[in-house]
């Protein structure tokens, strides 16, 4: 077999590309050498939002279509996507009010809304947003983004590329590729270590952090486009304050961190920016940037929180596209393509830059320029359709949670909102036939039954302990070590089969 388009990255960028690929009639491979968002896409402040901050940057453009986006994706999957709203404490000696005023009315304007409630100033003395706040907080400023489970999005991507008729291969790297006139010949190695020569009529590099060296080192091209590395981390510690707001709070250095509602009992915290100048790879936070993160939240709550608070750290590499700022902070958020097609040759295109909200428009815009080689390739489609789990009804989400709670009673409150926040309308896929918690076979830790076990092996490609824990869920928040190496016995070949 010939594949049209061979994609090499499973982040959000090339699971999003295969899905829209798919449903144009290609025939696709998407090939990923470790997990589903195992790296960048996983890694993020789980926002799907507009960037308010790029404002004053002047990337207005990118805002704009960020803030379109936004509309789509919460119409797209309002299960792993919420409204939320967020509190800027005004700092006098950072920005004028004025100033934050006028973004925020740019925020509220620059795109069509729908479904996100617009910005307002707000009295933080004597109320619930200012009551977890340090004294002198009296102004600020409340507006709206939405909340995400980033890996989430990233698997449902590629559910529906695979349900569409992509082969999806987690556990395969791309050894090397070389063109073969109007084809590519890749070599692949599998998950059990096996090379397999697969030919493709184009190739897709949407390796993230490893665009560069996938280019240079496994195509064989060169490119005047570069990524440049910026690492972010985060920490999430025990619940610092009552409320479902979260907090935007600007810096002395004039960035910004988020305070976030995380899990139910639990804060996140971020992020930094810090260049990277190192080889791609994993990346943990570093003492200075949780103490920068801890004195953001010590300047602004009256909870004050040590290390010890912390009860998770997680650092990922930004590949930003290089546009040459000196700074890595105000490095673009935009995406840039690298197209390789020379003499009718077999086209490669590189993928730079790029961020979860807007990598459905950047699959989009993709496939738009792959469309010359392709003439037979159906019409963009991914603007109205939902994603796996998606059609949750006319009464969205709340509905659909309480439609769940008086089909299984059995099910504990936060067990339900757990399994419908994660999975949606896919939950009755092995929740339908039950009547009680035993038929859902043995807990296995915190709420993961046999039954949802089984079906993220089956059907969302979980593999590893951590697959589970940190990628399809956040339960390894919860999970004790006995119960993590339970769980990965439970995920041997032996026990699965």
């Amino acid at each position: 077999m010939v594949f049209d388009l061979v994609i090499v990255g499973g982040g959000v960028n090339g699971c999003a590309i295969a899905r829209d690929a798919a449903g144009r009639g290609l025939r696709v491979l998407l090939l990923e050498q470790k997990d589903l968002a195992a790296a960048t896409s996983s890694a993020s402040t789980k926002l799907v939002h507009g960037g308010l901050r790029y404002l004053e940057q002047y990337e207005f453009r990118l805002v704009h279509e960020a803030l379109a986006e936004r509309e789509l994706l919460l119409a797209a999957a309002p299960h792993i996507i919420h409204p939320l709203q967020f509190i800027v404490p005004h700092e006098r000696s950072i920005r004028p009010a004025w100033l934050v005023r006028l973004g925020l009315f740019l925020y509220d304007h620059l795109a069509r809304r729908e479904r996100i409630p617009g910005s307002a100033t707000v009295s933080l003395d004597g109320t619930r947003f200012g009551a977890p706040l340090t004294a002198g907080h009296r102004l600020g400023f409340s507006y709206y983004d939405c909340r995400v489970d980033d890996s989430r999005l990233v698997i449902l991507e590629a559910l529906d590329a695979f349900e569409r008729g992509a082969d999806i291969r987690v556990g395969a790297k791309l050894v090397g590729a070389r063109r073969d006139g109007a084809q590519w010949t890749a070599s692949v190695a599998g998950a059990d270590g096996r090379l397999e020569e697969i030919r493709s009529r184009a190739l897709v590099n949407a390796a993230g952090p490893w665009a560069s060296e996938t280019l240079e080192h496994r195509l064989g091209l060169s490119s005047r486009k570069h990524v440049r590395l910026v690492k972010g981390s985060h920490i999430v510690t025990r619940r610092l304050y009552e409320g479902a707001q979260a907090y935007m709070l600007q810096r002395p250095d004039k960035r910004i961190i988020f305070a976030i509602p995380f899990e139910e009992d639990f804060t996140l915290v971020g992020t930094t920016e810090i260049p990277f100048a190192g080889a791609p790879g994993p990346v943990e936070i570093s003492e200075e940037e949780t103490d920068y993160l801890l004195a953001g939240i010590d300047h602004f709550f009256r909870e004050k929180i040590a290390r010890s608070d912390v009860v998770w750290s997680y650092s990922g590499l930004r590949p930003l596209y290089d546009d040459g700022s000196l700074e890595a902070s105000v490095v673009t958020r935009d995406y840039a393509f690298d197209l390789d097609a020379q003499g009718g040759a077999a086209p490669a295109l590189s993928i730079f830059g790029g961020k979860i909200t807007t990598a459905r428009r950047l699959a989009e815009h993709a496939l738009d320029t792959l469309a010359p080689f392709f003439p037979d390739m159906r019409a963009a489609w991914t603007g109205g359709a939902v994603l796996p789990g998606g059609d949750l009804g006319p009464g969205g989400f709340d509905a659909f949670l309480a439609e769940l709670s008086r089909a299984k009673p059995f099910l504990e409150p936060r067990l339900a909102r757990r399994l419908a926040s994660a999975y949606g309308t896919r939950l009755w896929r092995f929740l339908e036939p039950t009547k009680s918690l035993v038929d859902l076979g043995a807990d296995l830790g915190c709420g993961l039954t046999e039954a949802e076990l089984d079906y993220l092996r089956a059907h969302e490609w979980a593999r590893t302990a951590e697959d589970v824990l940190w990628r399809r869920s956040k339960l390894g928040l919860r999970f004790d070590a006995a119960q993590t190496r339970a769980l990965a016995r439970a995920l041997t070949p032996r026990a699965a089969s």
